[in-house]
């Protein structure tokens, strides 16, 4: 049997409902479908948000529509019900009640951790998750593997076990969100990233120590074969006090990376700029950092924590193809264009202050920067000296613009910098302002700071916005 037919075995004759009809609840809805499962789709949302064309498509594969404001109606008579990974235990009662009733609450990427029949790669951790997953994905790719990537990078993978066998790898980016209830995963996954923790989604969690929590799910689970990937620089006991190190928990091989001193089993980056690993007896070169054609420490940080993941898996060679030609994630320090010789980049996913620094950083130069959104609760006092180093026009718009320019404003080093500061309202009004004080040789860089919800969807149709409005620009 395959992995899928294992799974649907064991939920015939069940009443499956999908709550929150989005990237990945609507492909396994038609995966169930297909597979002769009873399917309800529930959506607070109308059909016309959900989209003409997928609700056609579910409506052609048999689904049940509970859709409007008593969409949860139909839940009292499900069996199983999927929440979407950005529907949270604490602020929905809703999943509380269907546990007390004896209903399976999942979601996708729990049942794919279970079924996955082949060695799984799982990364996490407060930033770098997209690009270090990504890292990984194409260097056992480049090394001839089969790879089956997906998790919180955009994809569902449940759909894939029609398909996946033993000799695949699958590599899966996890949130906060989708390791919150991922408890029990015994002997899972076989290699576990933590690529650094820090106070963010606290507008999301209950505290900070709910948020490390849930990280160190991708992790406690392992067994003493298999490795686990942490930041050699990273303080992994933030939170309450009565929490300690998440290098405690380990169970498996631990694996470490820096890029500003050596470890002992790891990868790490010298003072010449070599990347090195040291597998506990041999010290191996692999690359320098010239050789990453991606900019930014943050990336040559990224490299070594893909390393880590894969060593024993990859040769060095494919190590080095991947870092001679990957170009970069999109929305992260993506060049966009270059227009009358101002070089345009979108870095959307900038969504918290550390992500700015590392953003900023990574031009080493002064720049001119487009930046707010809505508020996540950030600190933004973190960001500002770097905002002073490498910025010398600050573009604010929305939600935040306010909370920003006070926090900038209030700097003691402000009043002696350079920084110039325009407010609007809009990003489209600040890509303007932007572009209208851009001089040939300047950068401007999409550096939000802060997510997209006061203006857009996510941060992916704001950096796609602004991605298409730079490309209309004319002479």
């Amino acid at each position: 049997m395959t992995p899928a037919e294992k799974y649907i075995q064991t939920i015939k004759n069940k009443k499956v409902a999908f709550v929150g009809m989005g990237v990945a609840n609507t492909p396994c809805a038609e995966f169930l479908l297909k597979h002769g499962i009873e399917v309800y789709a529930c959506d607070k949302r109308d059909r016309d948000y959900i989209g003409k064309d997928v609700c056609e498509k579910l409506d052609s594969l048999g689904v049940h529509f509970s859709l409007g404001d008593n969409y949860l109606d139909i839940l009292p008579d499900m069996d199983i019900v999927f929440r979407s990974h950005g529907i949270l235990p604490f602020q929905n009662p809703w999943i509380g009640e269907c546990i007390k009733r004896g209903q399976t609450v999942t979601t996708e990427m729990e049942v794919f951790f279970k079924y996955c029949p082949c060695k799984l790669y799982a990364v996490t951790g407060s930033n770098g998750k997209t690009t270090t997953t990504t890292l990984i994905s194409k260097m056992l790719e480049e090394e001839g593997k089969k790879v089956y990537l997906g998790g919180n990078i955009g994809k569902a993978l449940m759909p894939e076990l029609d398909t996946i066998s033993e000799n695949d790898v699958a590599v899966v980016e996890l949130s906060s969100f989708q390791l919150l209830t991922m408890g029990n995963l015994v002997n899972k996954p076989d290699v576990a990233v933590v690529t650094n923790i820090e106070s963010t989604h606290l507008d999301h969690h209950v505290n900070l120590d709910e948020y490390v929590d849930a990280k160190r799910n991708v992790l406690i689970y392992q067994n003493s074969s298999q490795r686990t990937v942490l930041n050699a620089d990273c303080d992994y006991s933030i939170g309450n006090s009565v929490y300690h190190d998440m290098r405690y928990d380990v169970r498996g091989q631990l694996y470490q990376f820096s890029i500003k001193h050596s470890v002992e089993r790891g990868a790490y980056m010298d003072e010449s700029g070599d990347i090195l690993f040291n597998d506990g007896e041999t010290v191996t070169r692999i690359m320098n950092k010239s050789d990453i054609v991606i900019p930014g420490d943050h990336n040559i940080e990224n490299y070594c924590t893909a390393i880590c993941a894969v060593w024993g898996d990859v040769s060095i060679n494919s190590i080095k193809r991947v870092a001679n030609t990957f170009g970069g994630v999109e929305h992260r320090i993506e060049f966009v264009r270059e227009y009358k010789g101002v070089k345009y980049y979108n870095d959307s996913i900038a969504t918290s202050p550390s992500r700015v620094i590392s953003g900023l950083k990574a031009f080493g130069r002064k720049i001119i920067v487009i930046m707010g959104g809505s508020d996540k609760g950030n600190d933004m006092s973190e960001m500002v000296p770097y905002i002073l180093k490498y910025v010398k026009l600050l573009v604010l718009n929305g939600a935040t613009a306010d909370k920003i320019y006070k926090a900038v404003t209030e700097n003691e080093e402000y009043k002696n910098s350079d920084l110039e500061i325009i407010r609007v309202d809009t990003m489209q009004e600040a890509l303007k302002k932007a572009k209208d004080n851009a001089n040939s040789g300047d950068i401007v860089s999409l550096c939000p700071a802060c997510p997209a919800f006061d203006q857009f969807k996510t941060f992916e149709y704001r950096g796609r916005e602004f991605k298409k409005l730079v490309n209309e620009f004319e002479d």
